[in-house]
């Protein structure tokens, strides 16, 4: 399983730029996220490279939680989203979508080709939407201390 989450991971990584501004181009004109049109081009790309740079550290942490919660703080997505006045089902959308454009990317770089490969995608599928669910879970709790000030 190892080689097949790191040939996604190393994707990601490479191509965090691309696939980044894959996210921001649906954000910024999706009915969804309509809020999203109000930030800077450059911030909103910004977010998911950090994200996508990141992805294979928290992938592979022994406490993968943990290595949310971290990354979370030091990107300060929360902060930023509530501090902008994204409302939290947007930032939600956009983790959602964030975590979709990884698949989109990977789909069309015709990256899993065997069988093989398919099943062992699936397990390190199931281990980042893991990740994604960890981090909306964290993003609701802290918007929502956030909201009650």
């Amino acid at each position: 399983m190892r080689a097949i989450a790191d040939k996604l991971l190393d994707l990601c990584e490479s191509h965090a730029e691309e696939i980044a501004q894959q996210w921001c181009k649906y954000l910024t004109t999706s009915s969804r996220t309509s809020s999203y049109r109000r930030i800077p081009k450059e911030k909103c790309i910004h977010q998911a490279v950090f994200l996508y740079k990141n992805l294979k550290q928290m992938y592979f942490s022994d406490n993968p939680y943990e290595e949310v919660v971290r990354f979370l703080e030091q990107s300060q997505y929360v902060e930023d989203i509530y501090g902008r006045g994204i409302p939290l089902h947007e930032g939600i959308y956009a983790l959602i979508m964030m975590r979709r454009e990884i698949w989109v990317f990977a789909d069309f770089q015709a990256l899993f080709t065997t069988m093989v490969d398919m099943h062992r995608t699936a397990e390190t599928i199931n281990r980042t939407i893991l990740l994604f669910d960890y981090a909306m879970y964290i993003v609701t709790q802290k918007y929502q201390e956030m909201a009650k000030g």
